[in-house]
């Protein structure tokens, strides 16, 4: 089993034989209170179909009274395989199973061909079948049956919370302060600035646009949502400050992802918060190439074409959309505070005719060209030309 996980990961077919009366190979139909599990199990002509509450340790007991069966019909199991679909519980179960023994993997949902009848069944039994047959042909060394999702570890899937925390958190302040100001607007009153440290003492003082004091049920929602505002943007100082003391004590160490992020932060546009969100999110990952790491982040386009028809659908939006769109966001950043690089240099002869659909269907291209600048630079330290580092501290 050891040897079997330490190859090399291919996320579009397995690289291990498959011996089918040595394997059993299991499937779950995930739900919030309901596990559906469906296999192909040696010495059994029907395959097996069982309905469990969601509980890892009623599963492991079934694959094991699986594993009994072949075995008393005269098989030899030496390896099973269980494979789920992506999405809400994540990859504990994967981890869970791995540590157990099992050779467990996580389906990528879009990777897998289904019907385009306009009504077309759909239940959780004919679901299991659809990842039975995608998940034989990726075992059996079959590209394009469906693609697995690399497994991360809890210590690489805690690193990304801060990020995305402080994300959600200016996400609420931001809504914070503009109901703030839509209840204030219906009173005349368009001055009250309310991320100023002054905001709860400046509320008693308001008067509306007639003169009179703010009424008495709107002032009390006003300071519970002061109090709300203060408590988020405290929030996020801590976010930032707990990031900043990591930073600080691991500077000077050649290795791991926080010496890449002082790495990536010295690019001039670039600051510790995006070089931190762009390597917990895409730069600590491996890749096979360039393509690999533009389609992860969304930035490839979708070619529709047959017969005569050529046309452009525009982005996959199939990746990472954290990555996508704070990508976009630099790669506007790095016409003003990177003018002279080569990537920079480009976009302007590219946008040369000033057209608006011009400018903006390049900003994607020049933003998937920056990603992969920068994943080069992260990994092998070739820096593209004309970029300008800040001095090293």
């Amino acid at each position: 089993m050891e040897r079997l996980m330490s190859q090399v990961f291919d996320a579009s077919r397995s690289l291990t034989a498959l011996e089918q009366e040595t394997t059993i190979i299991a499937v779950i139909e995930m739900s919030q209170s309901k596990w559906l599990v469906a296999a192909v199990v040696p010495g059994i002509k029907r395959r097996p179909l069982k309905k469990l509450d969601a509980d890892e340790e009623s599963l492991l007991k079934l694959l094991h009274r699986w594993r009994q069966e072949a075995e008393r019909a005269g098989y030899s199991i030496k390896r099973i395989v269980v494979a789920y679909e992506a999405g809400r519980d994540g990859f504990w179960l994967a981890r869970w199973l791995r540590v157990r023994g099992m050779e467990a993997y996580v389906i990528h949902p879009t990777s897998i061909a289904v019907s385009r009848e306009h009504r077309r069944a759909k239940t959780d039994r004919l679901d299991t079948e659809l990842l039975l047959r995608a998940l034989l042909g990726w075992l059996r060394g079959e590209k394009r049956h469906c693609s697995m999702v690399a497994i991360p570890t809890a210590e690489e899937e805690d690193a990304k919370r801060p990020n995305r925390e402080r994300d959600n958190l200016v996400t609420e302040q931001t809504r914070i302060v503009n109901q703030v100001k839509a209840i204030l607007i219906r009173f005349g009153i368009r001055s009250f600035r309310p991320k100023l440290r002054k905001a709860e003492e400046q509320l008693g003082h308001l008067r509306t646009a007639e003169g009179s004091a703010l009424p008495e049920n709107t002032r009390a929602e006003l300071w519970r949502h002061l109090a709300r505002l203060r408590m988020v943007r405290e929030q996020i100082r801590a976010i930032e400050k707990e990031r900043l003391q990591k930073l600080t004590a691991d500077h000077g160490r050649k290795k791991g992802p926080n010496a890449m992020v002082h790495l990536i932060a010295r690019v001039v546009g670039i600051g510790v918060e995006t070089a931190d969100m762009l390597v917990t999110e895409v730069l600590s990952r491996q890749f096979r190439d360039r393509k690999a790491i533009a389609r992860y982040a969304g930035l490839t386009g979708s070619p529709d074409e047959s017969g005569k028809r050529r046309r452009e659908k525009g982005l996959a939006r199939a990746g990472n959309a954290r990555v996508r769109t704070s990508m976009i966001e630099l790669a506007w950043r790095l016409l003003r505070f990177q003018k002279n690089s080569a990537l920079a240099q480009w976009f302007r002869t590219r946008t040369a005719d000033r057209r608006g659909g011009t400018r903006k269907t390049m900003i994607v291209a020049l933003a998937r060209k920056l990603l992969i600048a920068l994943w080069r630079f992260a990994t092998t330290g070739q820096l593209s030309d004309g970029i300008v580092l800040r001095p090293a501290s």
